[in-house]
């Protein structure tokens, strides 16, 4: 019980670089050309839902310790077809979160050249994780640091000189709980802790049952602050315009000295949270591959590729905006579905009571729901097309390995 703080603090260190990406650095400019100041009340909407998904993914980690994160959970309690669903809405939604940070490092870091930036960003990052690279705990706390300071900084700023007036405001209270789907974006890396990858050590329930929260909470609170600062400084018709919030905040305040500070923390940023990104869309391919659903010739490199080349696409055909809708919309799908599992865990097999679980569910059906329309309808179809080539990829190797077997027994014993 005396490392019990310890554990809590390390804990959530691990976590921090997973949630401090695109949505802090970005996501305040397509919220406020869509909800206004409404974006404020609506990030607690989201963490709510988060935190309800972020306890039912805890559980059923702690349950089944070495399958594949959302889709082992689901094919595990609800059966084939509603796992291939829910790795269809992860695939996705890691995809489009993989194009939205890239896209987000390429608008801070290299102006200029931002699609390029990003690419360069996905390829690096692709890199680091072929070669084996691991986000420790000394690392991570660093990112933290590095991150929070910098936001620190950018509060401080927008709040010490007085804005500009604005010449008017944009949004309404009407798109409050969709911008709170859409703003699910900034705490969606909370499975770094409650559902580690294999060969990572898990963390008891006891510290999760308190490191989660804070998480949650501490995230809360640099979002809530960072939304604030901004939309104070820049108002929500500026700020719905603006590719750089953070940036264009200090600009505003007088303060664009700091710029290169928010630079080298956007890349910072960027990197870890891609880096995660892509570990946890690799990990689902693994299990759709160990699982018979993809062929299983498939190696980890290539399996690398293929997450990376989806990166790239989603960099290449879709606007920061749409990309972080879309990376909203599915993800809230994918724990639509690991909360109706984590519903059906024995009582047993609990730390959480399962009203949390049946919160998250229709948390994240009605905010997926609400997200803006062109997310939405991507989102669906992805599902639903996903979801066939999963299946036909299956049934595909079921039926060559049906016919391999059959021409053996046929074949005579000393031929």
């Amino acid at each position: 019980m005396t490392h019990k703080p310890r554990e809590v603090v390390t804990t959530v260190a691990l976590g921090l670089p997973a949630v401090l990406g695109a949505g802090v650095f970005a996501g305040f400019a397509p919220a406020a050309g869509l909800a206004g100041w409404w974006v404020l009340p609506a990030l607690a909407i989201s963490a709510f839902a988060a935190l309800c998904s972020a306890f039912s993914t805890a559980d059923q980690s702690r349950a089944y310790p070495d399958v594949g994160g959302g889709y082992g959970y689901v094919r595990a309690q609800l059966g084939v077809w509603p796992a291939r669903m829910t790795a269809s809405a992860h695939l996705l939604g890691r995809a489009a979160m993989a194009g939205a940070v890239a896209s987000m490092f390429g608008a801070y870091v290299v102006p200029g050249q931002p699609v390029l930036g990003a690419l360069a960003l996905v390829v690096a990052t692709a890199l680091l994780g072929a070669v084996g690279f691991r986000f420790t705990t000394g690392v991570s706390v660093l990112v933290s640091v590095v991150v929070l300071g910098v936001l620190a900084l950018v509060v401080a700023s927008s709040f010490s000189i007085a804005p500009v007036p604005s010449a008017g405001e944009a949004g309404t209270v009407n798109e409050l709980v969709g911008v709170a789907g859409l703003m699910f974006v900034a705490f969606a890396g909370f499975e770094r802790i409650t559902a580690p990858h294999r060969g990572e050590q898990p963390h008891p329930p006891s510290v999760l049952k308190i490191a989660i929260p804070v998480l949650i909470g501490l995230s809360f609170a640099v979002h809530l602050a960072v939304g604030a600062g901004v939309l104070r400084q820049l108002g929500s018709a500026r700020l719905a315009l603006s590719p750089a919030p953070l940036r264009d905040a200090l600009v505003a305040a007088d303060a664009a000295a700091l710029v290169p500070l928010v630079q080298v923390a956007a890349a910072v940023a960027g990197v870890a949270a891609l880096h995660f990104v892509l570990a946890s869309a690799h990990r689902t391919l693994t299990g759709l591959a160990e699982d018979g659903d993809l062929p299983t010739r498939l190696r980890p490199g290539a399996l690398s590729v293929v997450v990376a080349v989806a990166a790239a696409l989603a960099v290449v055909l879709m606007p920061l905006g749409l990309a972080l809708g879309l990376a909203a919309c599915s993800t809230l799908f994918y724990y639509a579905f690991t909360n109706a599992s984590a519903r059906v865990l024995l009582q047993n097999d609990r730390t959480w009571p399962m009203r949390t679980a049946c919160l998250g569910l229709g948390l994240s059906v009605l905010l997926a729901m609400s997200t803006p329309v062109p997310a939405l309808l991507i989102s669906l179809a992805g599902l639903g097309v996903g979801t066939g080539l999963i299946g036909l990829s299956a049934s595909v190797r079921t039926t060559l390995k049906g016919k391999r077997e059959a021409e053996r027994e046929h074949t005579p014993q000393g031929r």
